[in-house]
């Protein structure tokens, strides 16, 4: 192995083209490919940039040519040399550097590499332990790489439109309290406090809303925040939120710079134009129209409600249902009634893993006949209603559900997608933004018997229900507002109670006392007594928006060091077993057994 020694780099990997010709040139990077044509060596030199071809000949330079024979995969490389263009015929259109190539005159070698466990190029399916296990060899492939190259330049956008804004960047603390948000704390014990824990934030909420209080106007944050929960694909246990909070603010103006800090994002990651405003839509009316909170609006399938038609229906399923204070909704597939029986078995089948009981179904044919099973239950008038409300065409389907309502709307809403993607629908390459608006203020816990927070409990009711908080909180609406890409909440955020009278209220409606308020909370109701002043904030889930905006399947793909599925890190082992005197430091059981403990 050599060193660099004087040798500095002149050029990055994509800087180089026939207006360089003759130059004389040092890149660094590393060996993605090596060529032997007939004595003639060429190596596809990499670094973040781009690729550039270098060329070994032994007729230019024999010492040199004959010091590439050992070139492998993945060595790192300098190399010093003449620009020159390619013969005719040998151009790479698809290569920024392709019009040249560089006539190697110096080779070092910076060090060796064993043969990576899994080919770096693009088009290699390797299985995504294996890649989290080596993360630094799946970073180095360019796909991977852009990820992070985009991800830079949108946190860069993100800054420079806040910083417009006249927004203050500021920390919050990393260990805190353990305070009730939605999921589970991660806990770490103190050594000084003897059987005291702080936790991880979930989100700086309390902090940012005392920064309110404090004056700042106007704050954001890039920042890490922990949750203890089950995962999936666009969940980790940490993760980076776009976080903001604003004093003197209404909707309109959280409307106003929500909606510019993504025409900021999408300009500077995309070199894309979307349109504001965003289309808004009311919870109750998402929920109806689409069976959830969070409404992928780029295709059609929206839920129908029949319950009126079919209350009288002779159809027992359906009219037992409404009996028990049930629901009767169904989707239109349009064009979808070439499907065969296996089709609909199976679409049947996937109903039946978000709760469905079975599905019911109907192909309307030529003069708006129908086909189906069920055809013959109902009245020519009842069908004649369906089909007018469902807006139903020849060559539709028709896909109905009875339940609950929310049996009904999880199933439908599932099923909409599912249809989306069996048809190609959901294009990567199209963004339907929309502002979600109007949620409950509180939602009642069957296992808690009691009312618990939709969003958290500082969240603002409307001012016209405040009156029922003592009488009927289910019914209060709040001043909360989600964003929504492409069927996935990117981002949410809420006006906040500023008056400790109002928060009282709202704390005895979530069945928090006085002592579990004050235990939990002090810090903050007694900021509310000290001249806070109306704010409200938001925060944006900044992994799952790249993952969007990148059109990735996983939020896995754009995190640099992702946890697995089971919150494991294959890289480095973690979680892993610590020494029995880190734990005795801690005052914990070193002994601890789940299967022994009370």
């Amino acid at each position: 192995m050599e060193s660099m020694g004087d040798l500095v780099r002149t050029h990055k990997c994509n800087d180089l083209n026939s207006t360089n010709k003759g130059e004389e040139i040092t890149l660094m990077g590393w060996v993605l490919r090596r060529r032997d044509h007939g004595g003639v060596i060429f190596i596809d030199l990499r670094d973040r940039w781009g690729i550039t071809q270098v060329v070994f000949n032994p007729e230019h330079n024999p010492e040199v040519h004959a010091k590439a024979h050992g070139l492998r995969s993945e060595w790192v490389l300098a190399v010093r040399g003449k620009v020159s263009t390619r013969p005719d015929g040998m151009i790479n259109d698809k290569l920024a550097t392709g019009t040249i190539e560089i006539m190697v005159d110096e080779l070092r070698i910076l060090n060796k590499s064993k043969t990576p466990p899994f080919p770096l190029d693009e088009d290699t399916e390797v299985s995504e332990n294996l890649r989290l296990q080596y993360r630094y060899l799946d970073l180095r492939r360019p796909g991977m790489a852009a990820n992070f190259i985009a991800r830079h330049k949108a946190a860069q956008a993100i800054r420079s439109f806040l910083n417009e804004e006249n927004f203050l960047e500021i920390e919050t603390p990393m260990l805190t309290r353990s305070t009730p948000e939605g999921a589970r704390d991660y806990l770490v014990p103190s050594r000084v406090n003897a059987g005291k824990f702080y936790a991880l934030p979930q989100s700086p909420q309390l902090f940012k809303q005392l920064l309110m209080v404090a004056g700042m106007d106007r704050y954001y944050q890039i920042t890490k925040c922990f949750r203890d929960e089950d995962l999936r694909a666009d969940r980790q246990p940490e993760f980076t939120q776009i976080d903001m909070e604003l004093s003197f603010i209404n909707e309109e103006e959280m409307y106003r710079i929500g909606e510019e800090l993504m025409v900021s994002l999408f300009r500077a990651t995309k070199e894309m134009e979307i349109s504001i405003p965003f289309p808004r839509m009311t919870y109750d009316d998402a929920v109806s129209r689409y069976g959830t909170d969070r409404p992928d609006i780029r295709f059609g399938f929206e839920l129908n409600d029949l319950t009126a038609i079919v209350k009288d229906a002779s159809f027992k399923v359906f009219r037992e249902v409404v009996e028990k204070g049930g629901v009767v909704k169904a989707i239109n597939a349009k064009g979808c009634a070439t499907f065969s029986r296996k089709d609909l078995d199976d679409l049947t089948a996937f109903a039946g893993n978000y709760g469905a009981k079975g599905m019911a179904w109907v192909k309307i044919k030529e003069d708006g006949e129908w086909q189906s099973p069920i055809a013959k239950f109902f009245k020519d008038e009842e069908r004649a209603a369906m089909t007018a409300a469902l807006e139903a065409k020849e060559g539709d389907l028709l896909l109905f559900q009875a339940d609950t309502m929310t049996t009904v709307h999880q199933v439908l809403a599932e099923l909409r997608l599912e249809l989306a993607r069996r048809l190609n629908l959901l294009n990567k390459e199209e963004f339907s933004f929309l502002w979600v608006t109007d949620f409950p203020l509180v939602e009642y816990d069957q296992e808690l018997k009691r009312h618990t927070s939709v969003h958290h409990p500082f969240t603002m009711p409307k001012e016209e229900d405040i009156h029922l908080l003592d009488s009927d909180p289910a019914k209060v609406k709040s001043r909360a507002y989600d964003m929504v890409l492409n069927g996935t909440e990117i981002g949410g955020g809420s006006l906040r109670i500023h008056q400790k009278e109002l928060q009282d209220k709202v704390f005895a409606a979530l069945g928090i006392d006085e002592e579990e308020a004050n235990d939990k909370f002090a810090f903050l109701l007694k900021a509310l007594e000290l001249g806070a002043p109306p704010h409200g904030g938001m925060a944006f889930g900044f992994d799952r928006l790249m993952m969007i905006l990148l059109g990735r399947d996983t939020i896995r793909d754009v995190i640099a060091f992702p946890k697995t599925q089971k919150a494991s890190c294959p890289l480095t082992d973690a979680p892993a077993s610590v020494a029995r005197k880190q734990l005795t430091e801690l005052y914990l059981r070193p002994d601890w057994d789940e299967k022994k403990a009370d």
